[in-house]
């Protein structure tokens, strides 16, 4: 057995990508647009998986978020319950920072230097972990109280 992806139904694919692509760094690997099933998938990889993502069929792009954007209006529920996405990251301070200085909000802060929490538009929990082992706290993280839920 071996993972492949995650699909996660978005309901605006723009502030989605503008989300997993221009804010959290994600990259576009694949895209999929079907006009009879009426739907867009949109293959992202984290930067270091680009090469094993890009290769052919669906069973070789791996690892991957899978954005699948129904192009009729449907309501969808229980984000929370999904479970959460996670990616480890080279600086989970400065990670947060730029995440922060994008207007995204960190639901659950680094406070111990390994560990964060933040929300898609589409209320997706991601976590975000320190590569290695954790950094040493600091403020204003340590300090820093959890937002909303995560």
């Amino acid at each position: 057995m071996e993972y492949l992806h995650t699909m996660v139904r978005v309901t605006d694919l723009k502030a989605s990508l503008d989300f997993y692509v221009d804010k959290l760094g994600l990259q576009e690997v694949r895209r999929v647009d079907s006009d009879k099933g009426r739907f867009t998938l949109v293959f992202l990889a984290a930067p270091d998986d680009i090469a094993t993502a890009q290769g052919e069929g669906v069973t070789r792009m791996k690892p991957c978020v899978e954005l699948t954007y129904n192009w009729d209006p449907e309501d969808y529920t229980g984000g929370r319950n999904f479970g959460h996405l996670a990616y480890a990251v080279d600086n989970i301070y400065e990670t947060c920072q730029r995440l922060m200085d994008g207007g995204v909000t960190i639901n659950r802060p680094p406070r111990d230097g390994n560990m964060a929490f933040i929300r898609s538009p589409d209320n997706i929990s991601i976590e975000l972990l320190q590569k290695g082992p954790a950094l040493a706290p600091q403020e204003p993280w340590a300090s820093m109280q959890n937002t909303g839920v995560w």
